[in-house]
């Protein structure tokens, strides 16, 4: 994917991508978001589990040659862990950049990922970031930044998990240029499953296969099937030395469900296929 390299002081991890993270487009998503960058929108990434999202925020990531800051929200994801808190050393209070907070001040890449899961009242921090103002306020500390031409804000969400209680505001997701993420066609996910595992041909092709129809479970109560990413795990353990159904069962089917009846339609697919 590339190497990766990082620097990590009190306010978290800023990653520079010093090798080209392979990638592989579906259409024009990266010339979107680089003239997106360039005129100073935001991003917001939808599309389900392990569609490549991370990945291309890693590509962008490299193209536009910025450091990028990763957040992996979650509901007890406060204010504070974003912009930044007072805390005791030595006796004193200092301050420490949050994440975002880092990310602005050095004109990097902040992504956001999954962005629903974060509280609500932690979302509207992000609204004058993503406006035309560009402005992160730090209210504990009475002041206000201002980003620099340089600083993309990025965030993701999977609609297909989302409910009428966990989903974004329109007045939050009208401030972004929208980029959709599927699963690929199955010519370009076959491609990616040969470069990621190292299978051949044929046996990519049979977990693409594995994959759609797994897909296609939705409707008989599995919440989503198999991404582009467990079938390339299904594939690294082939390659492993472990056996296909064996390698399916572990990477594809108890991945995606705990419930025996469709653990059990899932384990018949594979078996038809290898």
């Amino acid at each position: 994917m590339g190497k990766r390299g990082s620097e990590r002081g009190d306010s978290g991890a800023v990653q520079c991508i010093l090798d080209e993270p392979w990638y592989l487009a579906q259409g024009n998503e990266l010339q979107i978001a680089r003239v997106a960058h360039a005129a100073g929108m935001p991003l917001l990434l939808k599309g389900p589990t392990g569609c490549g999202k991370t990945r291309f925020m890693l590509r962008l990531a490299w193209e536009l040659q910025l450091p990028i800051v990763t957040v992996s929200c979650h509901d007890d994801l406060s204010t504070g862990d974003l912009v930044g808190r007072y805390l005791i050393q030595g006796g004193d209070a200092v301050w420490v950049d949050g994440p975002l907070t880092t990310a602005v001040r050095a004109g990097a890449i902040c992504y956001l990922d999954e962005i629903v899961e974060a509280r609500k009242d932690t979302t509207v921090v992000i609204h004058p970031l993503a406006d035309e103002r560009r402005e992160l306020p730090i209210d504990k500390r009475g002041e206000l930044l201002r980003a620099p031409p340089s600083f993309l804000l990025a965030v993701s969400f999977n609609p297909g998990y989302q409910s009428v209680l966990k989903d974004l505001k329109a007045s939050t997701r009208q401030r972004f240029v929208a980029l959709e993420f599927r699963f690929p066609p199955a010519e370009l996910e076959e491609r990616i499953v040969v470069h990621e595992s190292g299978v051949d041909a044929d046996a990519a092709r049979l977990l693409v296969r594995l994959g759609a129809m797994t897909r296609s479970l939705k409707d008989s109560g599995l919440t989503e099937g198999a991404s582009p990413r467990l079938l390339v795990h299904a594939g690294k353990l082939m390659t492993g030395g472990i056996g296909a159904r064996e390698a399916c069962r572990a990477a594809i089917t108890e991945a995606l469900t705990d419930d025996p009846e469709l653990q059990q339609a899932i384990d018949e697919l594979a078996a038809s296929l290898f």
